[in-house]
């Protein structure tokens, strides 16, 4: 039922978008002239005024309104953000501005016989008769269209292609109202001049009659009793929320347990994230609390009656970012019984957070393989270069680097001083990720070469670098604070690829991997020198194998059958 509701408000509010956007289009024209606004007038309102067009613009807004209405309703807090409370100010407020421009018009010209279905008698009224009038029509224009892009941002920027095309509609949004002004402003400007001339007058006063006085009475008189039938609904619906609020607190509370340890008690029907704003709680919420985006969603810990089953529309946006089955969205959760309930985003989630992405993000045991390297005396060479020549220097390597991880389908874990550490096989399997890091491995080491030979002139001695590789178990999810959050591993099997990758040193080559990795791969190592070191901590020894060069290192073999061993 949520989502028919979505669907509902989201299609009759692009309605009267196109009714709005051709209406400023129209506008637009005014900076040419009064007769073109007029010419571009007819084949609008050929269509909107058709029975199809009528019914669909007015449709749309008794649909847009009423589901406006209900969702205030649904509401059990009205603390938001200021986007939202912006977005439901300006939205309640259009129909009580709007209610003159649309009975002195539409309802004047069609019931009436009002000649004022033109721009030049719109603006005669707006600019001559009556300017308070037409203030009153710029800002209802301005009005809606704050309040249409405040729900486009709302629903574009959870789309993958938003951030691309992000800078396009924001010039549409700013350029389309400004040119609208501008274009009503110069043609107001022309019938104002023109109003000047008594002989326009006359002809005008015959082409456009005015309805009769006692109709213009009755439409003053209707538009004041249609603006208290809009307040009367929405103070009917304010007054009915405070009404529901009393009968339900007298009928117990729940209480939700954050994190921190501080108990929300709140009466029954209030979502989660609702509590959390009247609570003071920082709480993502990219989409406003409409289901759509995930980045509310919550780890609920209590008894399933204290939960009601999750609604086809949240389950869909659950399984599209791989959430486990005790993960809920804070917006859709309306707790019936006490609750612990943890964000499982930071507060400042951005949309990018509510797409689809890998489950273990959010912390999973995966067998990967890790690869760390590292410049070799790096420290020597820091004293004989400029900040500017090492800052360059770093970021070359840097480059190198990265692009031979990524080429091999690897993820840069992160750049720890002159080092890298790399993850593969998070999605591919441990097999594919030991396969992949043995060929950036392999990748590093051939561009280092072509690096050296760049920056032959400019260093005093070659690059060197130690790379190191081992496999096993880790934890993998994204960790962090603030902006610093990224995918990450931790673990045994972390910290000893970071000491085999130290063995370079030992062993003065420039690989070392463990002896899992080659046979996860598949290679044939032949006779690659082979040593037992101890490793702080564990009990049994590991086998390692080193090479002088890791472009060196054979490709996998063909038709062998590869041992499979636990990469402990």
């Amino acid at each position: 039922m949520n989502g028919v509701i979505r669907r509902l408000r989201l299609a009759s509010g692009l309605v009267m978008l196109a009714y709005v956007t051709t209406h400023f289009v129209n506008h637009s024209l005014g900076l040419i002239s009064v007769q073109a606004m007029d010419g571009a007038l007819e084949h609008i309102y050929e269509y909107w005024a058709s029975q199809l067009g009528a019914v669909l613009l007015y449709g749309a807004f008794a649909t847009h309104y009423s589901l406006a209405l209900w969702a205030l309703w649904l509401r059990r807090s009205l603390k938001m953000p200021f986007a939202e409370a912006t977005q439901l100010v300006l939205g309640f407020s259009i129909p009580f501005f709007l209610t003159d421009h649309v009975l002195q018009t539409r309802v004047a010209d069609t019931f009436y016989g009002a000649g004022v279905g033109y721009y030049s008698a719109v603006l005669q009224t707006y600019f001559v008769t009556n300017p308070l009038r037409g203030a009153l029509q710029f800002a209802v224009l301005l009005i809606a269209w704050v309040h249409a892009m405040i729900g486009l941002w709302f629903w574009l920027r959870l789309k993958r292609w938003y951030p691309r095309w992000q800078p396009i509609l924001y010039a549409f949004a700013l350029l389309l109202p400004t040119l609208a002004i501008l274009g009503a402003l110069e043609a107001g400007r022309q019938v104002t001049a023109m109003a000047e001339d008594p002989a326009w007058v006359a002809q005008f006063t015959q082409d456009h009659p005015r309805p009769a006085p006692a109709d213009a009475a009755f439409l003053d008189q209707l538009v004041v009793w249609v603006r208290y039938a809009f307040v009367a609904a929405l103070l009917a619906v304010l007054a009915a929320r405070t009404v529901r609020w009393y009968w339900q607190r007298r009928h117990g509370v729940v209480r939700l347990t954050y994190p921190s340890g501080r108990v929300v008690p709140i009466v029954r029907g209030v979502s989660v994230l609702e509590a959390s704003r009247m609570a003071g709680i920082p709480h993502a919420s990219v989409c406003g609390g409409r289901g759509r985006c995930s980045t509310c969603r919550i780890r609920v810990d209590g008894p399933p009656e204290a939960m009601l089953v999750p609604a086809p529309e949240e389950v869909k946006v659950l399984r599209r970012v791989g959430a486990a089955p005790d993960v809920r969205l804070a917006c859709q959760l309306r707790p019936h019984g006490d609750l612990r309930v943890t964000p499982l985003l930071p507060a400042t989630a951005q949309a990018r957070d509510g797409f689809s992405r890998p489950g273990y993000l959010h912390g999973a045991e995966r067998e990967i393989a890790i690869l760390f390297g590292d410049l070799r005396s790096f420290t020597q060479l820091s004293e004989k270069k400029l900040p500017y020549d090492l800052v360059f220097l770093l970021n070359r390597y840097f480059a190198e680097t990265g692009q031979a991880v990524e080429a091999a389908g690897g993820h840069i874990d992160k750049f720890i001083g002159d080092g890298v550490m790399a993850l593969f096989g998070l999605d591919s399997g441990v097999e594919a990720g030991c396969r992949q890091a043995l060929a950036a491995a392999r990748d590093m080491s051939a561009r280092m070469e072509s690096l050296n030979r760049a920056l032959v002139h400019d260093i005093p001695e070659p690059l060197r670098i130690g790379i190191g590789i081992h496999t096993g178990p880790a934890i993998v999810g994204e960790m962090g604070y603030g902006s610093a959050v990224s995918v990450t591993a931790v673990g045994d099997s972390v910290n000893t690829a970071s000491r085999i990758e130290g063995l370079t040193k030992t062993y003065g080559c420039e690989l070392v991997i463990s002896e899992a990795v080659a046979l996860r791969a598949g290679i044939d190592v032949g006779d690659a020198p082979r040593h037992e070191i101890e490793i702080r901590g564990r009990v049994e020894r590991l086998v390692v194998r080193t090479f002088a060069q890791a472009r060196d290192l054979p490709e996998r073999a063909a038709g062998k059958k590869v041992e499979r061993v636990a990469a402990e």
